[in-house]
């Protein structure tokens, strides 16, 4: 059974990173589950810390990127959204080239929260990143 409010396809989210800062790191959604997302990322020069590995704050980009992007799909957005209101991570192994791939599962998805836990594995399916983001579900005030 999907968590979705929405049904997100990969056009429609890659579409929407257009002039941001997932557009400028490359970030690229490349499955929709039923109950997970999943995005990748380059490491070149653009995600680099200054010893050529992997920094941790892009790595936080990807994670944020794809649990607000998940939490914002399982709710009405026209009357709701999704604000981030702690994130941690936890670096396990130096990614130095290739791509890292990005899953996000939801831990609980409530009426007023939502917890999402996200795994950064490199080309080789090792794990380099785990992180934990919770989200704030708030009304939309009208303008």
């Amino acid at each position: 059974m999907s968590i979705w409010f929405r049904q997100p396809t990969r056009e429609q989210l890659n579409a929407l990173s257009a002039n941001t800062l997932v557009a400028h790191l490359s970030i690229e959604f490349t499955e929709i589950g039923d109950d997970f997302m999943r995005a990748t990322m380059p490491v070149d020069a653009r995600t680099h810390q200054p010893f050529g590995v992997l920094h941790g704050g892009a790595s936080v980009a990807l994670a944020e990127t794809l649990a607000s992007t998940a939490a914002s799909c399982c709710i009405d957005t026209t009357r709701f959204m999704c604000l981030g209101q702690e994130i941690n991570a936890n670096h396990l192994r130096p990614v130095r080239s290739g791509l890292v791939t990005g899953t996000t599962r939801p831990y609980h998805i409530g009426a007023r929260s939502q917890v999402w836990g996200i795994e950064l594995r490199d080309a080789a399916g090792h794990l380099a990143c785990v992180s934990r983001i919770t989200m704030a579900t708030v009304e939309r005030r009208q303008v």
